[in-house]
């Protein structure tokens, strides 16, 4: 792996780049805006239908799309000047929300629309994050700046609902989604004026699967992209499980809620203290061990804990995710310049799609298996895939090590 040296300051240093500042804002407002709509969409379909199919539909939308936009959207990134993207994007949103908040919209206008904010928001992430490493370079300041990024997301699923809820005490959801609706515009104002007018990475027309086989076609990418894509299919278990397992504990929602954010709280703390207190040599060292052990702690639904043992469990799982800041580095390091727009856009599609298939494949095991043995098989298995992954990215980089040094040897 790479040679990497520490930014001084961590994440402080990262908030020193002038141009990185209006970007965080503008994802903090997006991010923030589409969980409130989210909420708001949820519960306008359900008063209009009275559907509860219907209403878990709306919020089922938010992942269905995401592959499809990911891959067919892909080349965009690479092909287009990053601010261009990610301000046309940011109004097509605008224009999504508004259009919902007209009185009298139809509910099946509602879901296209639904699907449309989700189509589009691949593309959106991955250009920003491969225009991330225009602005802050491809160092350590990038791999801290996908980190705020990354927490601000996973801060918002537990501040964004409830801030969502309260906000719907007060205002109708029509009215919640208008402010989604500005949210959405001034995340386009804060990114046309304050970052700079970058040229596209390349002028090539691909077609729109180019861009994952280029990706996918790499063996080192390949198996950097999978260690992104799949433990989370895995880690995502036991929370989608949480409601029936605390039920069967004779757990209250209370607890239930408190079980919720063990999970990201862990997280979101371990990469504070990677980003905070660790060298970026230190952060590249510990992601094969940290990756490897990342599921062992769900082993302990093994014993059927009670709400103590899970909350520890899904802390320490939560805890080993901050393997995710080296193996950022690894990843931008591996991936050609004029790709990178490309491969972040899948990566993030990839990720959240199979995210929401690994919840649903755990509900459809919890249908036949008790669910403390679901949760236990998923670590085991889980474990098995990361162990083959990180087996097949070693292999992948001495085959190109062996490569380099017969083209150094051709040269001579």
């Amino acid at each position: 792996m790479p040679t990497l040296t520490p930014a001084p300051g961590g994440y402080r240093s990262v908030f020193g780049i002038r141009e990185f500042r209006p970007v965080f804002a503008a994802h903090l407002m997006s991010v923030l805006g589409l969980v409130v709509a989210e909420i708001s969409l949820t519960v306008l379909v359900y008063r209009a239908t009275g559907s509860p199919l219907m209403s878990a539909l709306t919020f089922a939308l938010g992942f269905l799309p995401y592959v499809l936009g990911g891959v067919l959207l892909a080349p965009i990134a690479d092909r287009h000047p990053a601010r261009r993207v990610l301000v046309t994007c940011d109004l097509v949103c605008a224009a999504c929300a508004a259009a919902m908040v007209l009185p009298g919209t139809p509910v099946a206008l509602l879901l296209v629309l639904r699907c449309a904010l989700a189509f589009v928001a691949p593309l959106f992430e991955g250009t920003r994050n491969a225009s991330l490493a225009d602005i802050v370079g491809t160092g350590d300041a990038f791999v801290l700046g996908r980190s705020l990024l990354r927490m601000v997301a996973q801060s918002a699923q537990l501040v964004g609902f409830g801030l969502g809820g309260l906000l719907l005490a007060v205002v109708a959801p029509r009215g919640a989604i208008a402010i989604t609706a500005a949210g959405f515009l001034g995340s386009a104002l804060l990114l046309r004026l304050g970052t700079r007018s970058r040229p596209a990475r390349t002028s090539a027309r691909t077609s729109p699967l180019a861009g994952a086989r280029a990706v996918l076609g790499r063996r080192r990418l390949r198996a950097l992209t999978l260690l992104f894509w799949l433990p989370p299919v895995f880690l995502v278990v036991p929370e989608a499980l949480l409601a029936p397992y605390s039920a069967g504990i004779g757990a209250g929602t209370a607890t239930l809620g408190l079980l919720m954010c063990a999970m990201p709280v862990g997280t979101i703390t371990g990469e504070l203290v990677a980003g905070s207190v660790l060298t970026a040599r230190t952060r590249s060292r510990i992601v094969a061990p940290l990756a490897a052990a990342g599921l062992l702690p769900l082993l302990l639904y093994a014993v059927r804990p009670g709400a103590l043992l899970v909350l520890a469990a899904l802390l320490l799982a939560g805890l080993a995710h901050a393997y995710t800041l080296g193996l950022d580095q690894w990843y931008v390091d591996a991936v050609p310049d004029e790709l990178r727009g490309s491969a972040m856009t899948l990566l993030g599609a990839g990720l959240m799609t199979l995210q929401g298939g690994g919840m649903a494949l755990a509900g459809l095991a919890a249908e036949f298996f008790p669910v403390h043995a679901v949760v236990t098989g998923s670590a085991i298995l889980g474990t098995a895939v990361v162990l083959l992954l990180l087996a097949e990215l070693r292999a992948a980089v001495r085959e190109e090590e062996g490569l380099r040094n017969e083209t150094a040897l051709a040269v001579k």
